[in-house]
């Protein structure tokens, strides 16, 4: 197992101003991490596309000695027509492209997002066809770069376990499988101690993630957010919230994974503050199981 801290734990800081990229691969080695994630957010999106900048960051992990493990883009092949999919078939490519700049071997792009109430299975069954042909043709072309791709568990639409497998039995390439993140499943309202253990075997990647959760109840208030049938989450850092941490964690040493875990921290407190100690609770419990 590797653990590394993804650039998303600190994006508010990057944001601010607080910190740039490179500093922020500064502080993830600080804390002892093996590799650091980059996801383009904020005014980094545009940056990617300047090479320098692209090789840059990949100077600045090689001087710290650390893997950029993956890298993670958005995606949405849902509702469009011919045209509109090959356009987005297109952009995705040339994201493989940065990864690859970047030293990459594990890239990360969304398929689809919608609005809760236009998650229903029937709507998924039939953009199902565009999500496959468009991820089998960028695996396709990932492979020549010696990339997997993968999808994650995230943005409602295809978030619950079922779904992800729907997508990956009908994209069927070798080098397409899934990020995996623990606690993403309970968006969807699923068991994520389950959920992670049947994903496990089609696994590229793992983030650790936590939340609290509140059971069918009023909008809590500020930070809070609701899930696909009437729960509501806010962030919490790895091993305080209301994930079975030392379960899930267990789970995924049992499997045999012996890939990339990548904190990422979406809660409240300061972010490097809520990172930090991310990192150090999921270090410690997985000494302990």
């Amino acid at each position: 197992m590797k653990l590394g801290i993804s650039s998303y734990s600190l994006n508010s800081c990057i944001a601010s101003g607080e910190m740039d990229i490179f500093q922020a691969i500064g502080w993830i080695r600080q804390q002892g991490a093996e590799h650091v994630e980059i996801v383009p957010l904020s005014g980094m999106k545009e940056q990617m596309t300047n090479e320098r900048f692209v090789a840059d960051i990949r100077r600045t992990a090689a001087e710290e000695g650390l893997a950029i493990s993956n890298y993670a883009v958005g995606g949405n092949f849902a509702d469009k027509d011919d045209a509109g999919l090959s356009a987005e078939i297109e952009r995705i490519k040339r994201q493989v492209d940065i990864a690859h700049a970047l030293g990459a071997k594990l890239m990360r792009h969304d398929v689809a997002k919608k609005p809760i109430d236009r998650c229903s299975i029937d709507r998924f069954e039939a953009d199902l066809p565009a999500i496959a042909q468009a991820c089998g043709e960028i695996a396709d072309y990932a492979a020549g770069c010696g990339i997997t791709t993968s999808l994650e568990n995230h943005g409602y639409y295809v978030q619950s376990s079922d779904r992800v497998l729907r997508v990956l039995e009908r994209v069927n390439r070798p080098n397409y499988k899934t990020t995996v993140d623990v606690g993403n499943f309970m968006c969807a309202d699923e068991d994520p101690h389950i959920a992670v253990a049947k994903m496990m075997p089609y696994a590229s990647m793992v983030h650790i993630k936590d939340f609290y959760s509140r059971k069918r109840c009023k909008n809590p208030g500020e930070g809070w957010f609701p899930t696909l049938y009437g729960n509501y989450l806010r962030g919490a850092i790895a091993g305080f919230g209301s994930l079975d941490l030392p379960h899930i964690l267990s789970t995924i040493k049992a499997s045999g994974y012996d890939g990339y875990l990548s904190i990422e921290f979406e809660g409240m407190e300061p972010a490097r503050l809520g990172a930090r100690i991310a990192f150090e609770n999921v270090r410690r419990i997985w000494d302990e199981v």
